[in-house]
């Protein structure tokens, strides 16, 4: 199997670290050890996979059974996990988004291209079924030239409660852009083929997460309380990003906001468009025609539905570990221009205009977070 001989070592033992361990598992690699500072983590995931467990990441990355390491935290801690396990010529691959701040991100990936270990970033839902029917669409140009992208990751009710580590600016470094948002900006710059980046323009709001009264139906955030925790992110954004050559993208995100849910992603082409659920199994394309009459034509296409894409990302891990080349996907490069337009687009909302990506001012909020951390 595509894992065989390659230990791997996972810190971070919550829902996200179970989830790698098992299809890494599958996969053929050996789950050897796992880190996380709560003792009872530790002990299931001991138990489950028959793993070495240590309190902290700088036991696990030092032991010797370990050849690659997959870093399911909170965004603060992961710039000194990636590093250190780069630092130490492992393998490495970091849920996303990259890191909590730009900076820190920057950091990560300098260290990347010093390491001999490769790094790659968790955009799970490029290996979706719907998104690789698209790429395969794409690359035979039925699409013709892309020209923009609408993507939407919307919850009606779905911010995680106070108290968890999602709603608290020094381990998160932002609300629902950096949580769910960036899920669909890194897939709709994927679309495109990363283009170059050249203005942003965005609002990100804090309108429910402070709310007393905040209705939560499905009981998303469990044992809801606004006055039990400071809430000082975003639970909703709305962006326009513009691209050299003229290519752009509207991008919706909120873990709550009056309207339907929806994971809704657009991509229109000078020769045909598509439309699917992001990380779904099905891909809907839409064409026009002018053989024997005028028409539309609509072409549903269905996935394997076996096909995940948490498991096609953690394969393309292991295969990148086994064949010693690096990355074609979910690079470090890509994820560090996905954080680029996150901190472009927080800026932009602090200052109520456009801002062009390429601006190196340190944002008010990237500054505050860096104050806090000190």
């Amino acid at each position: 199997m595509i894992g065989d001989g390659i230990g791997v070592g996972i810190v971070g033992l919550g829902g996200m670290g179970n989830l790698h361990a098992r299809s890494v598992r599958e996969l053929g690699a050996d789950v050897v050890a796992g880190a996380d500072l709560v003792p009872e983590q530790r002990d299931r995931f001991a138990q489950e996979f028959g793993a070495q467990t240590y309190e902290t990441h700088d036991e696990l990355v030092v032991d010797d059974a370990v050849d690659a390491v997959i870093v399911t935290t909170p965004n603060r801690f992961h710039e000194p996990i990636a590093v250190a396990a780069l630092e130490a010529g492992l393998d490495v691959l970091v849920e996303k988004p990259l890191a909590h701040t730009l900076e820190s991100a920057e950091r990560i990936a300098e260290a990347a291209a010093k390491s001999p270990g490769i790094c790659m970033v968790g955009f799970h839902n490029r290996h979706a079924a719907s998104m690789a029917m698209f790429d395969e669409q794409h690359a035979r140009g039925r699409f013709g030239d892309l020209t923009h992208v609408e993507a939407d990751y919307v919850r009606r009710r779905g911010v995680p409660g106070p108290g968890s580590w999602f709603t608290d600016p020094e381990l998160a470094g932002g609300g629902a852009l950096l949580d769910i948002g960036v899920h669909a900006l890194d897939l709709a710059l994927y679309a495109l083929d990363f283009p170059e980046v050249v203005e942003v323009s965005g609002v990100t709001r804090t309108t429910f997460g402070t709310s007393e009264e905040y209705a939560d139906p499905d009981g998303f955030g469990d044992n809801w309380d606004a006055e039990a925790e400071t809430y000082e992110v975003d639970d909703s954004v709305s962006a326009f990003i513009r691209c050299e050559g003229g290519q752009t993208i509207s991008l919706e995100a909120a873990w709550a906001t009056n309207r339907e849910q929806s994971m809704d992603f657009r991509v229109r082409g000078t020769q045909a468009g598509a439309q699917f659920d992001i990380g779904d199994t099905d891909l809907h394309i839409l064409e026009a025609g002018t053989d024997g009459v005028d028409h539309y034509a609509d072409i549903d296409m269905t996935g394997d539905t076996a096909v995940t894409g948490y498991g096609e990302q953690d394969e393309q891990f292991l295969a990148t570990i086994a064949a010693g080349t690096a990355p074609e996907t979910n690079t470090v490069e890509e994820a560090l221009t996905v954080q680029r337009v996150i901190d472009a687009i927080y800026r932009s909302s602090e200052s109520g205009r456009a801002t062009e990506l390429d601006d190196s001012r340190v944002s008010e909020h990237q500054l505050e977070q860096a104050t806090r951390l000190e």
